[in-house]
Order: C-alpha cells, then structure tokens, then sequence
C-alpha cells in the first residue's frame, strides 16, 4: 500500500491529458435519423419518481414556461447521450417535489443520490457543447469508464474510495469481466465509486503508471482513497466478484482500523497527558 501525500491521480490526469480531438468532437456530435430521441413527458410526481429510480444516470428539464430558449437547448442535447434517460415536466407539483423554483436542469445519479441543478441563470449563459460538457462530466454510472471528462465529475463526487479495474477492453474476457465487476458494484453502492481504464488506450498509460503497474501485470484492481492519497493494487489473472468483494472489504477494513488505532492513540496521548498534568499540580 502507497501513500502520495502531494498528489492527486486525476488532478495529474487533468493536468496532463488534454481533450483529444475525438473527446471534443463526440461531446459536439448529434445523432440524426433513426437514433434520435425525444425526452419523456412527466405529468406528476409518481411517473417523475419511477423514471429517476429506473436508470442509473437521469437529467430532466423542469420547465415553467416551454417557450423559453433553454426547452430547445434541453432537445437538441438528448440525441447526444445513448447512456442518459432524458425526461421533461412543466408539473408544478413535479417542480415543487424537486425542490424546483424556476426554469431547471437536474441531473440525477443512482451511483451516490446525487441531484446536480442547472439553475435559470446558469442555463443562459449556456449552449449546447457547454451543456453537454455539464452532463458528460458527471455521467456517473455504477461503473464509469474513465476519460479526461468523467475525471473531472469523478474528482467532483463525494464518495472518496474509488476503484479501478484496469483492462484492455479489446480483451476476449473483458465482457464477462465487466458484468462481474458491474455486480460487485452494486454492493458498494455509496460507499466505493467503480471506474473501468481501458489499457488499450494509450493516454491511460498515466494512469497505470500511478499505481506502480506495468501492462504485463495487467488486469489489475486498484482502490484508492482520495482524502489522504492512499492506495493498494492486486493483479488479477480472473474477475469474479469474490475477488472484487474481497479487495475492497480488506482496504475498507483496513482505513476502519486505521482510524479506531488513531482514537486509540488520541485517547492514550490524553490520557498520559492529564496524569502529568495532575503530577505537576501535587
């Protein structure tokens, strides 16, 4: 296990991968003809609730008025995102259960119940790329692969242990090893963030290097904490969610009797202090 007391793995990311023309460019793409989508209409509460509860990342546009420039940039976003359940309601009841004053962009994860509110103001200074850029830096999945935009919604959430699974997606193994690992998430849910780094691009070399591994040790898990930059690695030659499971609940166990081992100490340093302390006054 590492400590990097000043360093931070998707700060250096950030600082160090700049968009690729390809990242830019998928941000600004629109898919027309038979791909296109319309968002969901949401006329009360209840529908409004089902709809958040049923994907793992939901953004809805809760409008007061349909003819205000913001409904158009709400559509022509929608398209963008074949991962992302788009849904609209100008309900003011739906407004009032989501705490929704004005015109409204939220954007609701599964992975940490986690809402993120475009307000009015925010929305006018906005266009479409920017938007965009809004909902794919925070596109959190119970599994998110990693890129230089998802760092950033990533760096931004409050969980602070992440796991990584660092495998070349070109693999044989890599689709049975995703569902597995995409089942072990699912008994962590707010408590460990699941990233997938794709080996097999060359930017993530970065990434890999952080944690002191080399391609031929891969595939490999890595979980790290990102209040104090502690980290553990396991090469694995298989994915199975006993392994995942394992892993995390050793490191998890591990930070707990970290922190039980410092009260201890606390307590014993008090402890021997307010003895001296009554020695000095006798």
């Amino acid at each position: 296990m590492g400590a990097m007391p000043f360093r931070h793995l998707y700060l250096l990311c950030l600082f160090t991968c700049k968009l690729s023309p390809e990242v830019a460019a998928e941000v600004q793409e629109s898919s027309d003809g038979p791909g296109a989508r319309e968002p969901v209409w949401l006329t009360d509460v209840q529908a409004a609730m089902e709809f958040v509860a049923a994907a793992e990342v939901t953004v809805i546009g809760f409008f007061q008025d349909l003819e205000v420039p913001a409904v158009s940039l709400f559509h022509s976003v929608v398209k963008n995102f074949q991962d992302v359940s788009f849904g609209i309601s100008t309900a003011s009841e739906v407004l009032a259960h989501y705490s929704v004053t004005g015109n409204t962009i939220s954007l609701f994860r599964l992975v940490d119940n986690k809402q993120l509110d475009l307000k009015s103001e925010d929305i006018e200074s906005m266009d479409a790329t920017k938007l965009s850029h809004f909902i794919q830096r925070n596109n959190l999945h119970l599994v998110t692969e990693y890129n230089p935009m998802t760092a950033i919604g990533l760096f931004n959430s409050m969980i602070p242990i992440h796991l990584l699974m660092m495998m070349n997606k070109a693999s044989p193994e890599y689709e049975e090893s995703l569902h597995r690992y995409q089942e072990a998430a699912k008994l962590f849910q707010g408590k460990i963030l699941f990233i997938l780094v794709d080996s097999g691009v060359k930017k993530n070399g970065k990434v890999i290097s952080f944690f002191k591994l080399k391609k031929p040790q891969l595939p490999a898990l890595a979980i790290y904490q990102t209040l104090d930059n502690v980290w553990d690695t396991l090469p694995i030659t298989e994915v199975s969610v006993e392994h995942v499971q394992n892993f995390c609940d050793g490191f998890l166990k591990g930070k707990r009797e970290k922190i039980m081992n410092q009260k201890k100490r606390c307590q014993r340093w008090n402890s021997d202090f307010s003895l001296l302390l009554l020695r000095r006054t006798k």
